[in-house]
């Protein structure tokens, strides 16, 4: 499905605040509170729109520590085998196959060092995993987490 500039920019309005109210997104494109509602219900029936969410610092749960984990994986290991593998690790926000040498990326948060180091030799224990590669962040310099063409 592709979106027209209405819908992009109503998905750009709701990806910055999902609590928006449907009227002033309407003001801000240019369309009436029902045309917004209309939109916002179609997009959601289509898929485009899959659910609405909150945004929570990760320091005010405790999670002091972000890092990224390389995996590199034993030959013919398939993409839902690794997701498979690491969905039970509540430390890990994101996962994802990517081209280079490594097979798979994912981005994790813990509570200190010694939080992040055990969660490395878990994933580096699982039994599709050869090895792994980690980095720290230091200081995220930017994060988006709207969608859509800027409006």
């Amino acid at each position: 499905m592709r979106l027209n500039d209405l819908d992009e920019r109503i998905v750009h309005a709701l990806a910055e605040d999902a609590r928006r109210s449907f009227a002033d997104i309407g003001a801000l494109i240019g369309l009436s509170a029902p045309a917004v509602k209309r939109r916002v219900d179609r997009l959601r029936a289509e898929g485009a729109i899959t659910g609405f969410t909150v945004r929570v610092d990760p320091a005010t749960l405790g999670w002091e520590t972000e890092g990224f984990i390389e995996i590199y994986c034993r030959s013919n290991t398939s993409p839902e085998s690794i997701q498979r593998g690491l969905e039970r690790y509540p430390e890990i926000v994101s996962a994802s196959t990517v081209t280079g040498e490594a097979d798979a990326i994912v981005q994790v948060f813990a509570s200190d060092m010694r939080h992040f180091e055990r969660v490395l030799e878990r994933i580096a224990g699982e039994p599709f995993v050869e090895r792994t590669k980690s980095v720290l962040v230091l200081s995220p310099l930017l994060r988006r987490f709207s969608s859509g063409a800027p409006a």
